[in-house]
């Protein structure tokens, strides 16, 4: 299990690296992103954070969102009219957007499906990323539907 200071200490280098110093408040949006894996939106995280950091504002729980999905530690993830929501899941993964509850989750991809997908991209282009995305229903939720 990752410790809050190894956390921070990488969140510290990856900002260095990216000419950034850690603050306050990006250690908490990055602790709230790390300690409840759901992939929540911006106005998520703000409640989440409010209790630790009382005087913490939305502007600023955007800007620490956007500085980390800069700095390749948080990647956003859109649907269709919704609002961006964030992943601190780094490892090649696709989602499931469960429609019925609003619920993200990650799903494991098998070794090489992504180089796979991306071969058969027409000659001359190189995808830079990939994005897969199943939108349903649990399937508890789809049956009990149809009865």
């Amino acid at each position: 299990m990752v410790s809050n200071t190894d956390r921070s200490g990488a969140l510290a280098q990856r900002l260095s690296d990216s000419g950034l110093r850690s603050t306050p408040q990006r250690e908490v949006i990055y602790s709230v992103l790390l300690g409840k894996r759901d992939h929540p939106t911006a106005e998520e995280v703000f409640a989440r954070a409010k209790p630790e950091m009382p005087m913490i504002s939305m502007a600023t729980v955007y800007n620490c969102l956007e500085t980390l999905v800069q700095c390749d530690l948080v990647r956003t993830v859109n649907f269709e009219r919704g609002p961006t929501r964030y992943c601190p899941n780094l490892y090649p993964h696709a989602h499931f957007h469960d429609e019925a509850t609003g619920a993200t989750h990650d799903v494991d991809l098998p070794p090489g499906l992504l180089e796979q997908v991306k071969s058969i991209l027409p000659a001359g282009f190189d995808a830079s990323s990939v994005e897969i995305i199943f939108r349903g229903k649990a399937r508890a939720q789809a049956e009990a539907h149809t009865l």
